[in-house]
């Protein structure tokens, strides 16, 4: 496993982290099955854990609470998320601060994520969702500061909705902000563009999330393929999205390098690009841990390999179904 600094906070974090999104409200999630898995990473080097009290209603923060308690000794970092007031994922243009992140809710929500976790401080607490016409607003930011004077929180960060990666770059010119997490993988390039430069000048930490695309960039999807109907991804698949999505995931199979994965050419993409500072795969078995964290040994794809998929960015705009 190699390791990368997390911006300014200089925790030396694992550069493939997990993604517990897959640990509460999905299907297929078996207790045992999960915590063989989390036990696994930890063992092949992962250090950096992303949950959110949003995942099963603080059921992920319980899981990792439980991690944490079978491997004492361990610096283990948290990420959490405080879920926003209205539960509503995305944000929306028109929501105001005090219908989403009031003071009052950023800190009841931070305590209940310590309660959770069993922890009396958080690495990194993030807002699940944000706009960035919030940035100048005082409210959060007396709630950030109180809690973080308090020691509730070592570090704040934001978690950027889907393919609106710019939708926070005044508030992270704020000073505030230790840590942003951002769609980003051969398909989504676009905070290449303005995010990750910023991110770059300011020394904050940058978290890819949703490496496969959802599962795309796995290659198993077919035109064909199904989810259970209280499967999120099945609200997220719909026809027009699932077509288009196999579609481009098909244009890179004959990219794949031999005796690789598509899944491991998606993550060795990510992980190509200094600018990210850990990537965070939702994994629920003990296969897919060792697959994903075989990816980090300093070998990143080609230059030839890389300038090809570059041409493969597909942008895309929110829609009802992208969530």
């Amino acid at each position: 496993m190699q390791y990368r600094t997390f911006g300014r906070t200089g925790w030396k974090v694992s550069e493939v982290g997990y993604g517990m999104w897959g640990m509460a409200g999905w299907t297929g999630s078996e207790e045992k099955e999960v915590n063989d898995a989390l036990d696994r990473s930890i063992e092949l080097g992962c250090n950096f854990f992303d949950t959110a009290w949003g995942y099963g209603k603080g059921l992920s923060e319980q899981i990792l609470n439980n991690t944490i308690k079978r491997h004492p000794g361990k610096r283990l970092y948290v990420a959490t998320k405080i879920p926003p007031r209205n539960f509503t994922w995305p944000s929306k243009p028109h929501f105001k601060l005090e219908e989403v992140f009031p003071a009052a809710h950023i800190v009841e929500y931070t305590e209940k994520s310590l309660k959770n976790l069993g922890l009396e401080t958080i690495d990194l607490q993030q807002f699940h969702v944000w706009e960035d016409s919030w940035a100048q607003l005082d409210e959060w930011k007396e709630a950030i500061t109180k809690l973080t004077k308090e020691g509730k929180v070592q570090s704040w960060g934001i978690s950027v909705n889907r393919w609106e990666p710019d939708n926070c770059l005044e508030t992270l010119k704020t000073g505030l902000i230790d840590g942003v997490q951002v769609i980003y993988n051969i398909f989504d390039q676009n905070p290449e563009d303005r995010l990750l430069p910023l991110c770059r000048e300011k020394n904050i930490g940058v978290i890819a999330r949703v490496p496969f695309d959802e599962g795309t960039l796995t290659g198993t999807l077919t035109k064909e393929t199904t989810f259970p109907k209280d499967d999120w991804r099945a609200t997220y698949f719909v026809p027009e999205n699932l077509n288009a999505s196999v579609d481009h995931a098909d244009a890179l199979k004959p990219l794949i390098p031999a005796g690789m994965t598509m899944a491991e050419m998606a993550i060795r993409f990510i992980l190509s690009n200094p600018d990210i500072t850990t990537t965070i795969p939702g994994m629920r078995r003990i296969k897919n841990v060792e697959s994903n964290m075989h990816c980090s040994d300093g070998k990143g794809l080609s230059a030839a390999l890389l300038k090809e998929l570059k041409g493969h960015r597909w942008d895309r705009t929110p829609t009802k179904w992208s969530q």
